[in-house]
């Protein structure tokens, strides 16, 4: 490209769409599941793209995975084992181990091109894949949690892309109830949960989907993402029972950066809005 020129992210269930003004195409492969796209954008630093979808820029994804991570770690009592489908471009998983109490942290996808082409093109999201605690995994996470012990595990995050293609397995009521068995009776679940702006439906579906899995209690947590669909984006916790009161005292007090999560954005994503309520049946 010679000047700038912008790329459309068209999203039809919306009738909206996302753009970015960018200067190049810095490098595409084809995995035997995608297509992985990275181009450079003038103000959001890297992008990337799978299946032209937006999966995430320099400049916005610590929103996404700070949120995917310590709303959770802050309110299980202990969180030790933790367990991430998904997640190839590594940055939920840095998260995690930004809790000196976690013990080991497994992260499982499918497609290994997604972490390399992070590895190259995002390589601050990747700065705790070298940790101690730290266990890389390409392969089906569906078969993983399937084949997971009973009982062996504090927290599963399904950071996972939208449920088509590789990722449709992973919004069912089978796979939840493999990670069902696989927590701990305090564990806890946490799955991407799209846009509560405009997909509330799918919200609603993913809660019932946990429900029939044995699941009991939920909790929706909306927060911004510009690069998604709508810009508003969520995750959904699941318990097999208890509430979700989480660490507050620990939050305040945690001893590392973070550049949106705080105590009091843990606080305020809890807070009911009324739309949401309603088309949930609680928060």
């Amino acid at each position: 490209m010679t000047e700038p020129t912008w790329m459309y992210e068209n999203f039809e269930p919306a009738g909206s769409a996302i753009g970015y003004r960018i200067t190049r195409k810095l490098d595409e492969v084809q995995s035997p599941f995608q297509k992985i796209e990275i181009f450079e954008s003038t103000d959001w630093g890297n992008v990337m793209l799978i299946d032209g979808a937006m999966m995430l820029t320099t400049r916005d994804n610590f929103l996404y995975h700070e949120m995917m991570s310590h709303p959770a770690l802050f309110t299980h009592a202990s969180p030790k084992r933790v367990v991430i489908i998904g997640g190839g471009d590594c940055g939920t998983l840095r998260e995690v181990l930004k809790h000196p109490d976690v013990e080991s942290a497994t992260q499982c996808d499918i497609d290994e091109q997604v972490t390399r082409m992070a590895e190259k093109w995002f390589p601050e999201l990747c700065d705790s894949n070298g940790d101690k605690r730290a266990e890389l995994l390409f392969d089906d996470g569906i078969a993983y949690m399937a084949n997971c012990p009973a009982g062996s595990v504090d927290i599963v995050i399904v950071d996972s892309t939208d449920p088509v293609g590789p990722a449709e397995g992973l919004f069912n009521k089978a796979f939840y109830e493999s990670c069902f068995r696989a927590l701990k009776d305090d564990g806890i679940l946490v799955q991407q949960s799209e846009s509560p702006l405009v997909l509330l439906d799918l919200i609603k579906e993913m809660r019932g989907e946990m429900g029939k899995a044995g699941f009991t209690t939920f909790q929706t947590l909306p927060f911004p993402q510009p690069c998604y669909p709508t810009g508003w984006w969520s995750c959904t916790l699941a318990r097999k029972s208890g509430g979700f009161d989480y660490r507050v005292q620990d939050a305040r007090a945690k001893t590392f950066k973070t550049k949106y999560y705080t105590a009091d954005v843990h606080q305020g994503a809890t807070a009911s809005i009324p739309f949401v309520a309603e088309a949930l049946g609680g928060a």
